[in-house]
């Protein structure tokens, strides 16, 4: 048994505990709260003056896919640029367990992470979410069934195929072909699903198609990557139209827009804060946007949208905190947020009892720049004390 005591708990679901006491057996949480007895046999973490959360979660990132460190002319593994729509691709194919981005996320405090495709493309293959405990291959850090599909609109596709004269050149053109792909899916999915198993009534294979049924049929979420607020209302324009399961990525303009996005109940993943205005549609990026989208009711979720970099996620949250995000909305746009965005509220996001042991240690707040994180625990496998990196 493992016992972490004496920390300020931010159990998040339950409030915070200023001196509690976490008790951790076979990977799971047993008990928490406040005056529990420790058992002598027990392995204990003293967590006086620290700060004990959830391991915090990035459901957007590209950790394990971009070849880092990287050399000069290097380039990632996350975009297929040979053609718009690549459904059939699978970021976990790309995914290396020993990228120094898995163990930099992991003395941070990220205990889960999604992997997704870049935004070269307007279907770009399908995500996976895994835990940042150490491991040779993909498959010894994948959590099944969690796989999303990830879109995009706006400049990346128009820009990466316009220039070799392909469709999309054009944001309608990026819409119509997004479209059409939808639309020969759903027939797709219909024809197998009116041949009721029967292989001579099937449809003839198709490999590209296959990805797509279960989102047009709702069961898989897609992740559409959009940026300026044209962009936003394209992707939820299209996800009504065909009924999709979705999520919108980085809407950088979202703050223009928040009582569409409240009503849409859709999950937001803000993000990234740090970098400068490279291309015209994050030109608007304000560090005020998690907050005014919180405020209104919005589902906020926060990323790094990077790999290596992940780590630095909780001092951008803290920027923004500066730039009024509540503190108890920060804490949730990394913990149960992003949990629920990945189908995994049952499991992570909070500190309660029965959920994974998965859990981070900090010297401070977790989301000030002078503060260290200590202990990471991943399905209770404790790594730390954490050298500063």
């Amino acid at each position: 048994m493992l016992a972490i005591t004496g920390g300020k708990l931010v159990t998040i679901t339950q409030g915070i505990l200023e001196n509690g006491v976490i008790l951790i057996d076979e990977g799971k949480i047993v008990q928490i709260g406040e005056n529990i007895p420790v058992p002598e046999s027990a392995q204990v973490i003293d967590a006086k003056g620290c700060w004990v959360t959830p391991g915090l979660i990035d459901a957007h990132t590209h950790i394990g896919t971009g070849n880092e460190p990287s050399s000069s002319g290097s380039t990632g593994d996350f975009n297929e640029t040979s053609s718009p729509i690549t459904p059939q691709v699978r970021v976990m194919d790309s995914f290396n367990a020993r990228n120094m981005g898995v163990a930099a996320t992991r003395q941070a405090g990220f205990t889960t992470c999604c992997t997704l495709p870049g935004s070269a493309n307007l279907i770009g293959g399908t995500g996976f979410v895994f835990k940042t405990r150490e491991g040779q291959v993909v498959e010894q850090l994948q959590v099944l069934g969690h796989d999303v599909m990830k879109f995009a609109l706006g400049e990346n596709p128009r820009r990466a195929f316009g220039q070799k004269d392909k469709m999309p050149k054009t944001r309608m053109g990026s819409a119509a072909l997004l479209r059409e792909t939808l639309f020969h899916a759903q027939e797709y999915a219909q024809a197998k699903a009116a041949a009721y198993g029967d292989p001579a009534k099937m449809p003839r294979p198709d490999f590209r198609l296959e990805p797509l049924v279960p989102v047009v049929e709702g069961k898989m979420k897609c992740r559409i990557h959009c940026h300026r607020v044209d962009d936003i209302a394209t992707a939820i324009r299209i996800a009504r139209e065909f009924h999709l399961d979705y999520a919108l990525e980085h809407v950088t303009e979202g703050y223009l827009i928040p009582e569409l996005l409240k009503e849409e109940d859709v999950f937001c993943t803000i993000g990234p804060m740090m970098t400068g205005p490279y291309k015209e549609e994050v030109w608007n990026r304000s560090l005020t946007t998690p907050g005014k989208l919180a405020r209104a009711g919005v589902k906020v979720c926060m990323t790094a949208d990077n790999g290596v970099l992940t780590k630095y996620l909780p001092v951008h949250i803290g920027q923004c905190m500066a730039a009024g995000l509540p503190e108890a909305d920060a804490f949730r746009s990394v913990t149960i947020l992003p949990a629920q965005l990945l189908g995994m509220a049952d499991r992570i996001g909070s500190l309660e009892v029965g959920k994974d042991a998965d859990i981070a240690i900090f010297d401070g707040h977790p989301f000030c720049n002078f503060t260290h994180c200590t202990h990471t625990i991943i399905d209770g496998a404790v790594y730390g004390p954490h050298a500063m990196a």
